[in-house]
């Protein structure tokens, strides 16, 4: 059985006229002539462009690659967080003193107990926020949250014993003691 050309079976079928066919033959011959005479590559636009779709599709699932790859590190930083405050957390008072703090520009209101009020203000204990929920850390915990995730950590007072002893030598109100029941 011989095989026909795809032209041959075109014809055979009427899809293609005679003089459709042998313009297109002599097109061909005409390209493959011109190509060998002047050495000169005849662009193939179709080939072109499937390059071009198919450069384009690598690029765009590069960014895609790139994007999923960063939700699932935010995803594993969020679960890092969780997990340190969950590890963490110190059990607040609901009859103890509240303690003001601010989130971003409104001023909120935690009830814990005076040593964990004290704590608060020397910088031994932090608060931070995970889903709109305040919780009380140690501020080493509350360290380890900065790093992934510095708008967690809402209060972390900085005081070293360095800083106090400076601010000691240098206070003109050293002398005077500060009431125990003051609250501001």
């Amino acid at each position: 059985m011989a095989k026909l050309t795809l032209q041959e079976q075109l014809l055979k079928a009427g899809l293609v006229s005679d003089a459709k066919a042998k313009t297109v033959k002599t097109e061909k011959r005409k390209q493959e002539k011109l190509k060998l005479k002047n050495n000169v590559e005849v662009v193939d636009e179709a080939k072109l462009l499937a390059e071009q779709a198919k450069a384009e599709q690598i690029e765009k699932d590069r960014l895609l690659n790139q994007q999923k790859a960063q939700e699932a590190e935010k995803k594993a930083i969020a679960a890092q967080i969780k997990q340190l405050i969950d590890e963490h957390k110190q059990p607040q008072d609901p009859d103890g003193v509240a303690y003001n703090f601010t989130d971003g520009n409104k001023v909120k209101k935690l009830y814990v107990s005076e040593t964990m009020r004290d704590s608060l203000i020397r910088g031994r204990l932090a608060i931070v926020k995970l889903d709109k929920v305040y919780e009380v850390v140690s501020c080493e915990a509350a360290e380890k949250i900065r790093l992934r995730d510095p708008a967690c950590v809402l209060v972390l007072n900085k005081a070293t014993a360095n800083q106090d002893n400076e601010m000691a030598a240098d206070d003109p109100y050293a002398d005077y003691q500060i009431p125990d029941d003051l609250m501001w």
